[in-house]
């Protein structure tokens, strides 16, 4: 019910796009009737923790947590489940924690199926033989979303790869090759 508090946790505020999207939930649970209680944790994973864990002891109502390592909060988050606090998992999904009570995200796999058409685009590949060198890479494996925008890229690069109009010169094109 409107009056609870709210607590945000966001991993920085060193790229534009976490300040943005902690200002917009902020305002949005404020206008909502809520209170809100907003931190960022300089990319610091303890920092992360020691955040969450002042956010409950705050006795927030409800955490959104965009998470700096998603294998890394199980603990804190049995500590918000034992304290009957539902879980936002904010972005990056937080991994092996039932206290997490629901998801919110892009369709991560589209925006890797955007990039992989924008290199189709970019390249012409539909009217140019080719060959073009390319060397794959993705983020973080311990990164949820990264397994979805590979996907979503290679299912839209693996045709040309297959092809012979785009050579990944290593031969590394598996995930975990990556």
């Amino acid at each position: 019910a409107a009056g609870g508090k709210i607590g945000i946790s966001m991993p920085t505020q060193s790229l534009e796009r976490w300040n943005r999207d902690g200002s917009y939930l902020q305002k949005q649970f404020e206008d909502a009737g809520y209170e809100v209680e907003l931190t960022y944790s300089d990319n610091e994973t303890d920092r992360q923790v020691n955040d969450i864990q002042n956010l409950i002891s705050d006795g927030v109502n409800l955490l959104v947590v965009a998470a700096i390592d998603g294998e890394a909060l199980n603990t804190v988050m049995d500590e918000a489940a034992d304290a009957g606090i539902p879980v936002i998992s904010y972005d990056r999904l937080l991994m092996n924690s039932d206290a997490v009570t629901y998801y919110a995200t892009f369709d991560n796999y589209k925006v890797g199926q955007k990039q992989g058409e924008y290199l189709v685009d970019a390249l012409d590949l539909d009217n140019q033989d080719g060959p073009f060198n390319i060397e794959l890479f993705t983020g973080d494996p311990g990164d949820n979303n990264c397994n979805f925008f590979f996907g979503g890229a290679m299912d839209v690069l693996q045709k040309y790869i297959d092809e012979g109009k785009l050579v990944v010169k290593s031969g590394q094109t598996e995930f975990e090759q990556v």
